[in-house]
């Protein structure tokens, strides 16, 4: 097999370090990023806070009480947006294949690249390059696969690198405890004690059939996992653009509570297939077409984000923007872009405890009982292409015949 080299960069503390980059006053200081109130939660917290407990999805009257000396920033998505954006480049332009896994984490493929001028030096570089051009610390892990380069990275934080030798992956993961492999959650991290499993040594020597009988087909992933062994590729940044929906009305409409409705809808279904496949859009766009065929968009760009209460009033806003003609119309669509991986973290400056617990435990029962179990009561009296399966499975769209309503 060809020897692959796989490096793992995130940026640490990532809301944090851009807010201490904004004001050079925060450094080395206690700082906390999140929702200011009471019901607030946090985003994210420097190492200062960590070592009195606070964390990050903590209540924020329970983070202000563990570590009440610290400054508390409510944080703008826009802002790390951009900053994003700024490191996203620096990478783009300097190695062959990448991946943004989300926000403030990317994976690129080096293999080869030591030919030239070493890889471990190369990495180096880059390294050094992202923190002089964006100004932000990021630190890195180097292997021959994405799972040991995400663990060593972990373990080189705060600001630091860290190479694994090829051959020297199970040594390097037996004394870490199981916590630090990548899908192992609380429940499964439970499960383990129970069973008497701290480190991932003891996964390392336990036959493979033993975890698949307790976990089913994820025990050959975590067995594999922490014996160093993926072979996973880089997903390239580009691959994955855009998720969409449209609706052709049986009846040309101008009915304002219909198409509102209507729009509603597909925006929200498609928010959650953002949260289900762990993605954030940074561009919404509406489209509408009239009665005699004549088609136009309008497209806004917005910060990070997979929440409904973001999104839906930005899509609302943009059909009042659009809708000039005053004719009646045949089509309405919604395209989100500008994908990245994430998960909701992003939005948690903004939203209390009561609006997470909400989208939770709605896209559970969306889960179990399928995406139109829980809709928005703005959504009565239109629709949405519905789906069970999550868009964002690696598998190519399943082409849909045209629905009308």
């Amino acid at each position: 097999m060809k020897k692959r080299s796989i490096i793992h960069l995130d940026l640490d503390t990532f809301f944090v370090s851009v807010e201490r980059l904004l004001n050079s006053e925060l450094e080395n200081k206690p700082l906390i990023v999140g929702g200011l109130g009471d019901r607030g939660v946090v985003a994210a917290c420097s190492y200062e806070t960590r070592k009195f407990g606070v964390h990050s999805g903590m209540a924020m009257k329970m983070a202000r009480q563990l570590c009440p000396q610290a400054t508390i920033i409510k944080g703008d998505s826009g802002v790390y947006t951009k900053h994003s954006h700024i490191v996203t480049e620096i990478i783009k332009s300097r190695v062959p294949s990448f991946e943004k896994a989300s926000i403030d984490e990317f994976y690129a493929d080096l293999s080869g690249m030591d030919r030239f001028f070493g890889t471990w030096k190369f990495a180096g570089e880059l390294r050094q390059s992202i923190m002089k051009e964006s100004g932000l610390p990021i630190s890195f892990g180097l292997s021959q696969n994405k799972i040991v380069s995400k663990i060593a990275t972990g373990e080189a934080k705060p600001n630091n690198q860290l190479l694994i030798e090829e051959g020297t992956e199970k040594s390097f993961l037996a004394p870490l405890s199981v916590r630090k492999i990548p899908m192992i959650g609380n429940k499964t991290f439970q499960k383990l004690l129970n069973l008497g499993v701290r480190n991932i040594q003891m996964i390392q020597e336990m036959p493979v059939e033993m975890l698949e009988s307790i976990f089913g087909k994820n025990g050959r992933t975590i067995w594999k996992r922490a014996n160093g062994i993926d072979d996973s590729p880089i997903v390239p940044f580009h691959e994955r653009k855009s998720i969409s929906a449209e609706r052709t009305f049986h009846k040309d409409t101008i009915n304002m509570v219909q198409l509102h409705a209507t729009l509603v809808a597909m925006a929200e279904n498609l928010a959650f297939q953002l949260r289900r496949g762990n993605k954030l859009t940074s561009n919404v766009s509406v489209k509408i077409r009239y009665s005699d065929f004549q088609t136009y968009t309008k497209q806004a760009k917005i910060p990070y984000t997979s929440a409904d209460h973001i999104i839906i009033p930005k899509i609302l806003e943009l059909f009042k923007q659009l809708y000039n003609r005053r004719l009646l119309i045949r089509l309405i669509g919604v395209k989100f872009t500008g994908l990245v991986g994430g998960h909701y973290q992003i939005n948690l400056f903004d939203d209390s405890e009561e609006m997470l617990s909400l989208y939770t435990s709605m896209d559970k029962i969306r889960e179990r009982f399928g995406d139109q179990s829980v809709i928005r009561a703005a959504t009565l009296g239109g629709t949405s292409v519905g789906r069970m399966d999550n868009p964002f499975n690696g598998e190519p769209p399943i082409l849909h015949a045209h629905r009308q309503q």
